[in-house]
């Protein structure tokens, strides 16, 4: 007896087929080693899994998205049965796959060392070539609990069954339906290890053909401090061996960037302990970069029409209450102060205090778009676990902006504060991006942080959704990511080793005005209701410090360089002459610096291209003869005989900021 099916398989056309009653995907797909799993009627299945008449089937290839997730996920139960073969009482936490890779959280007794990375590595080696298959079995909540019973944190999870919001972090181990356990079982039959888990997984271990232990760190279970603290254990999968040593490459390369690293050997920030965790502070050379960025996009706002405006950094309780963050983002915000029975807090976002600008007076449609803008430092209470150098911080300086527009409005000013965004990324050197569309969860326990109706989001997701395809930028969809009051666009730009960055954010707001009551008077005379739209264009200004920091390797354009220029005299004698030089450059804007330190001319060559200065101007007798310079460009090429008048020229020009 045969079913009727349907491939779906992108590299051909899709057809149809007769296939035997009890076929499995694997059988299907059996001359194709690439296919690890497949995609039945939309969902993705092992491809033990047997096909069924009116299938709708499509293979998932080991190099897709779903096909390295897979063998990511697959990997981080090998690992963890290996952990287990190594640390007999290890229990088992959560093991999901992440961007280019996965972890597995385990209750151990103490922290992993750099030697058990190795071991972990050496008996996953021996797991893979024993070519263990993945086997999934349905099973009842008694039954897992039996099978499990030495597991505390796997009973936990069953007990939690069902419950989507508390769960979240374990997303692959327990959904709201039935159970699933995989077994690890060898070439004769017998189980060598097991874990709750929904699946996929590869055919066998011997599909994973690339990986590596990276690295371990401390977490709380289900991250929560409250918890207990595990350790984590990070690995790598890839298909190929070529494709994990390009991985490797790109981490050496990255680290080589770190912008934490480079902060401190170029002496732009800092973070100190005595300060508490994700609080920077900027030092002299980095104020300067932080001051051109701040001087730099304070200038595009006005001249983009926007109106310059500042804001307390606390309020009381009720401000937030009614802009909807509390209890909504509540969770991201540092917890109350007491002022004699009043609550204060420290805000989390500007908008509340912009709206109060705007409700100050009656309003006009004659002076719509109205937009506001302020450098304005919130305070989130990001968990100590995900903080992450300038990349992820509690003190965040945006440069924040909010403009008012009628509806009929709104979809020119997105396009407005799009242009001015992907202008702004282009001057910064950013030149390579796409949109990200948030939307927000329909069903689900997120569903319930969502405010407004459905016809409100229906059209505000549609005003964004076509300024994003008008632009000509890609447009990747964000189901589930929207801020509470509304959908956004974010733009991701790609840094100079091809990572994805979220930067700037434009947010449609069709919540905080009705909660607020704001209106302006409409062409009939009547009252009617802005919409509100949410900007940030660097997003962060520590983000995006950071971000460029690494982006540049610390070699910052000439503009941006917090030392522009650093004269150095062959000889002391010749410190006089170039410091006539640096005082006619400082007078025509240059950052410069003359080295009159101790160390020998070759040293403060050395130190000029260790702090990555775009240039350097030389004097020596010939020179100062010839009233010239010697340019040296941080390349290490050189240009001799430089008269001082077309040098200073030359670094006017090299220096001056875009669009001036």
């Amino acid at each position: 007896m045969s079913v009727e099916i349907t491939v779906q398989d992108q590299r051909s056309t899709t057809a149809s087929m007769s296939v035997a009653l009890g076929t499995t995907a694997a059988e299907l797909f059996a001359t194709d080693k690439t296919v690890v799993a497949a995609r039945v009627n939309g969902q993705l299945v092992d491809l033990a899994a047997e096909l069924h008449a009116g299938d709708v089937v499509e293979p998932v290839l080991i190099d897709s998205a779903d096909g390295l997730n897979i063998i990511r996920h697959s990997c981080a139960h090998v690992a963890a049965q290996a952990v287990q073969s190594l640390f007999v009482d290890a229990k088992l936490g959560i093991g999901p796959p992440i961007t280019d890779g996965f972890y597995y959280d385990f209750d151990v007794e103490t922290p992993f060392t750099p030697e058990d990375y190795k071991a972990i590595q050496k008996t996953m080696t021996r797991i893979v070539k024993e070519k263990q298959r993945f086997v999934r079995r349905d099973v009842s909540d008694d039954a897992a609990r039996t099978e499990l019973a030495a597991e505390p944190y796997k009973l936990e999870l069953i007990g939690l069954k069902g419950n989507a919001e508390a769960t979240e972090g374990a997303a692959v181990e327990v959904g709201a339906g039935g159970l699933t356990i995989y077994d690890n079982v060898r070439p004769d039959g017998s189980v060598a290890w097991r874990d709750l888990c929904r699946g996929p997984h590869v055919p066998d271990t011997s599909y994973l053909r690339a990986f590596a232990i990276t690295r371990s760190s401390a977490a709380y279970w289900r991250g929560d401090q409250a918890n207990a603290q595990l350790q984590r254990l990070y690995g790598t999968a890839w298909p190929t061996k070529e494709a994990l040593v390009d991985y490797q490459t790109r981490l050496a390369e990255a680290a080589r960037r770190d912008h934490r690293k480079l902060g401190a050997e170029l002496d732009l920030f800092s973070f100190p302990e005595e300060l508490g965790a994700g609080l920077p502070v900027f030092h002299p050379k980095g104020g300067v970069i932080r001051r051109v960025m701040e001087d730099y996009v304070r200038a595009a706002h006005l001249k983009a029409g926007f109106d310059y405006v500042s804001t307390p950094h606390i309020s009381k309780e009720g401000l937030f209450h009614t802009s909807g963050h509390l209890p909504y983002y509540a969770d991201g915000m540092f917890p109350p102060m007491d002022d004699d029975g009043q609550a204060y807090y420290l805000k989390a976002m500007n908008c509340p205090m912009h709206n109060l600008i705007f409700a100050s007076r009656g309003r006009s449609y004659r002076e719509l778009p109205l937009r506001f803008f302020e450098f304005g430092t919130v305070y989130r209470n990001e968990k100590s676990g995900v903080l992450q150098g300038l990349t992820r911080v509690r003190m965040i300086t945006q440069d924040d902006s909010h403009s008012y527009v009628m509806a009929d409005q709104a979809a020119d000013e997105v396009k407005h504060l799009l242009d001015f965004i992907t202008g702004l990324l282009d001057d910064f050197g950013l030149t390579e991006y796409y949109l990200e569309l948030s939307t927000r969860d329909t069903e689900g326990a997120k569903s319930t942080k969502f405010i407004g109706s459905d016809e409100q989001w229906e059209k505000a997701t549609a005003v964004l959704e076509q300024v994003g395809r008008d632009s000509g930028l890609e447009l990747v969809p964000d189901p589930g990511g929207a801020a509470y009051y509304g959908p956004k666009i974010s733009v991701q730009a790609k840094d100079a080793i091809g990572r994805s960055w979220q930067m700037s954010t434009i947010q449609y707001d069709f919540n905080q005005p009705s909660r607020f009551g704001l209106t302006y008077t409409g062409p009939d005379g009547h009252p009617a209701e802005p919409v509100m739209i949410h900007s940030a264009k660097f997003g962060s200004i520590e983000r995006f410090i950071g971000v460029l920091t690494e982006h540049y390797a610390g070699a910052f354009p000439a503009w941006l360089a917090p030392v522009q220029v650093v004269c150095i005299p062959v000889a002391e004698e010749f410190e006089g002459y170039l410091r006539d030089v640096a005082n006619r450059l400082t007078a025509a804007g240059v950052r410069v610096s003359v080295d009159t330190s101790d160390d020998r001319f070759g040293k403060k060559i050395r130190n000029a291209q260790t702090q990555k200065v775009p240039f350097m101007l030389i004097a020596g007798e010939t020179d100062v003869s010839a009233g010239a310079v010697s340019f040296r460009y941080r390349d290490g090429s050189q240009n001799n005989g430089v008269s001082v008048d077309a040098a200073i020229e030359e670094l006017v020009t090299a220096t001056r900021p875009p669009r001036q």
